[in-house]
């Protein structure tokens, strides 16, 4: 993200490269980089002439490079963007020419998303000597925490590190979709507003009170009826609660659980670190280490896989996936 941001402030100084190659599997960070340079480059006056977008699955490599090498016409620059160019995976290698030679007066941008170049072909080389090149990963949960907090901020809002982890949980880490239903609240909340989950489920949809983070930290605190509210909330609103994310959540926090239980260090920052977490919930954890003992753990972990079974048809003799996460819920309170 701090590569990003460094590169997003390089073209609003117009400290602009021949070449940049954007590849990998978060589209989200690929677009941003993309739209700055289409909407900050050039002017208005100047795009008519000197601004070029392709399409992948419509152009050959050839006439991306025909294109690129064009001079601008009464502007520093002309801008060509290639988007979807993982469409152009199997003729991608004929940009090398080209990349070893750039007109400097060109701007090329590919947008290369969902897959890398192969690093060790004469192309990503040149690109190396060349051009930018951005590998835009997938983000881990806390990551994307991490970046819904910091994002809002510099957009003069306030995101609790709970309320960024509501969000995550609820929406999943696609930043894409994070940022759209972020985007929509702050069009309407005033920046002074500190975004809390009553202000989410306003907003946004998401239940501050019946959500996967609640359940979470209803099985961690082993407290049985707000256990089972939740679920019960879950099984009349299964569209907005799929059973697949539930179980996957729950999997995931009782495998860090078997990890904290294995540390020898559970000061809070180590502790922070092993798991991924954001240090704000190693208390979270420290309490389900005193309810669920390392053996129950490991028993839990065991049902959720055969959960996980049942709710994809695997052994489930058709019951519905309320009965199955209702039996579930009982076997890791027991």
């Amino acid at each position: 993200m701090h590569e990003v941001s460094q590169i997003l402030t390089s073209i609003q100084s117009k400290d602009l490269k021949p070449i940049y190659f954007l590849m990998g599997e978060e589209s989200y960070f690929i677009d941003l980089i993309s739209n700055a340079i289409e909407n900050s480059v050039l002017s208005e006056e100047e795009k008519g002439f000197n601004q070029t977008v392709y399409y992948g699955r419509d152009v050959k490599v050839e006439d991306i490079v025909g294109a690129a090498k064009r001079f601008p016409m009464m502007a520093e620059h002309q801008v060509v963007i290639v988007k979807e160019a993982q469409d152009l995976a199997r003729q991608i290698d004929k940009l090398d020419s080209y990349v070893k030679n750039p007109q400097l007066s060109t701007i090329l941008v590919i947008n290369y998303k969902y897959k890398s170049l192969d690093k060790r072909k004469a192309l990503y080389k040149s690109l190396k000597k060349n051009a930018v090149i951005v590998e835009s990963k997938k983000l881990y949960d806390n990551q994307v925490v991490d970046w819904v907090i910091q994002n809002s901020k510099q957009k003069g809002y306030d995101v609790p590190v709970k309320t960024a982890h509501l969000l995550v949980e609820s929406l999943g880490t696609d930043l894409n979709r994070v940022n759209n239903e972020l985007e929509k609240m702050f069009s309407i909340v005033d920046s002074s507003t500190t975004i809390t989950p009553k202000v989410i489920e306003q907003y946004i949809g998401i239940s501050k009170d019946f959500n996967n983070f609640e359940l979470k930290s209803a099985i961690a605190e082993r407290n049985i009826t707000k256990t089972f509210k939740i679920a019960d909330y879950f099984a009349n609103n299964p569209k907005s609660n799929p059973y697949v994310v539930t179980i996957t959540l729950l999997f995931n926090f009782f495998s860090q659980l078997m990890i904290y239980h294995g540390l020898a260090d559970k000061s809070k920052s180590n502790a922070a670190s092993k798991l991924g977490v954001n240090p704000f919930f190693i208390k979270e954890f420290e309490m389900a280490a005193r309810n669920y003992p390392m053996k129950k753990v490991s028993a839990i972990i065991g049902q959720l896989r055969d959960s996980d079974m049942k709710g994809k048809g695997v052994n489930s003799n058709g019951i519905p996936q309320r009965d199955l996460l209702n039996e579930l819920l009982v076997l890791i309170l027991n």
